[in-house]
């Protein structure tokens, strides 16, 4: 905290870097998820590389493309959530004299590599689904029921590990939303074989695999627009940069407010810089810490940077819209 009330330089930081909430959306504030996440993100990634294990083995013995198909999506899975565990932890590693911020926006990297590798992965899966539409393969309906239906238990255990979390942060909600595609898939898997039992129809497995692949990406396409904008500094969905402004130009004694910058650190944190201009004089440091307060309690950004600016005849080189 720095004050210095020489006029048009006039510098007044106001940090809230560890403000808490329990509460709040993606990119406000502090995340603060249960701490046993690193053991979630271990068991779900034992389970499903035993699932890709069962599915390979079992895939080979029954001629079952689709069980192959669907191992090879569990291990995108397993890639998956191994990059949001190394992000995770990357993420809480504290700053260093380059990574001021230290290596938080690991977690904006992370769900962006997710988004991109489930759509890919389910790219590739529509089109061997397209394939086998015209040339349809044999299949063993039981074995695939029986595979199937295990992962997709397992599926639906690991996305419930990450429900309570997926509201917070963009990462858990991807690790989320991977695993709880998983389970729609290996759930198609049951139905197909089932279906296959009972008609002898082959294209019934590649057909509602293109439905279910359809679903997919529909889910992934905002993950993968959200993540796109936090690697570009975009202000977090949910915080109203107009409300901020409007806020901040309320407050006593403020009468010009510029250079207004709001950006994620990472997945579920969030910073704000501002210059005020206050004629009236420096408000003192409760005046800071009682904006950062409300910053974070209302607008869930827990990192503001505030810079008072007394002298109305010093024009800021911030000052101009078009600068940054």
């Amino acid at each position: 905290m720095s004050h210095d009330h020489n006029h048009g330089d006039d510098h007044a930081h106001a940090h809230s870097g560890h403000g808490h909430s329990g509460h709040g959306h993606l990119g406000h504030g502090h995340s603060h998820g249960p701490a046993n996440f690193g053991t979630r993100f271990a068991i779900g990634i034992a389970l499903n590389a035993l699932i890709v294990l069962l599915e390979v083995v079992f895939g080979i013995l029954g001629n079952s493309v689709a069980l192959i198909a669907d191992a090879g999506h569990n291990l995108s899975d397993v890639l998956g959530l191994a990059v949001a565990f190394a992000a995770t932890r990357l993420a809480k590693r504290a700053p260093s004299p380059r990574y001021t911020y230290g290596l938080r926006a690991t977690s904006i990297l992370a769900a962006l590599f997710n988004a991109i590798f489930l759509l890919v992965v389910t790219g590739g899966l529509s089109w061997e689904a397209i394939l086998r539409l015209f040339h349809p393969e044999p299949a063993a309906g039981r074995v695939m029921m029986a595979v199937a239906f295990i992962g997709m238990i397992v599926n639906a255990l690991t996305a419930a590990l990450f429900a309570s979390g997926r509201g917070r942060d963009l990462n858990i909600r991807g690790a989320f939303l991977h695993m709880a595609a998983d389970a729609m898939i290996s759930a198609g898997v049951v139905a197909a074989g089932l279906a296959i039992l009972l008609t002898g129809q082959t294209w019934i497995d590649p057909a509602l695999s293109l439905v279910i692949n359809a679903i997919i990406i529909a889910g992934t396409w905002s993950l993968l627009r959200e993540s796109v904008a936090l690697s570009l500094d975009a202000v977090p969905a949910g915080i109203e940069t107009a409300k901020v402004r409007e806020f901040l130009e309320t407050l006593p004694g403020v009468s010009e407010l510029h250079d207004l910058h709001i950006w994620p650190m990472s997945t579920s944190e969030t910073a704000l810089t501002a210059h005020l201009l206050m004629p009236a004089g420096h408000p003192g440091d409760a005046f800071l810490m009682d904006v950062s307060v409300k910053l974070r309690e209302i607008y869930r950004i827990g990192h503001a940077t505030l810079q008072v600016e007394i002298d109305h005849e010093t024009i800021c080189a911030l000052a101009p819209d078009e600068v940054v």
